[in-house]
């Protein structure tokens, strides 16, 4: 466990580990895929007038932010 079947010759491609798993795991209603969606659209909208702002804030303020004492 943890080696290479031909660790000298080359390498070999175990065919299980190109198997899809049997377990699918959790699978989401569509309620909860709309309410992932409508959470990420917010964060995203969120993200971006967070970004806005500092855009904006950065151009009020204008060059004199470069003019200060060291």
């Amino acid at each position: 466990m943890g080696r290479a079947a031909c660790p000298v010759g080359g390498v070999t491609v175990d065919i299980a580990m190109n198997e899809q798993p049997q377990d699918e795991g959790i699978v989401l209603t569509e309620a909860q895929k709309r309410a992932r969606r409508s959470r990420s659209i917010a964060i995203a909208l969120s993200l971006a007038a967070l970004v806005i702002l500092f855009y904006v804030v950065t151009l009020v303020k204008g060059p004199i932010v470069l003019i200060r004492p060291l």
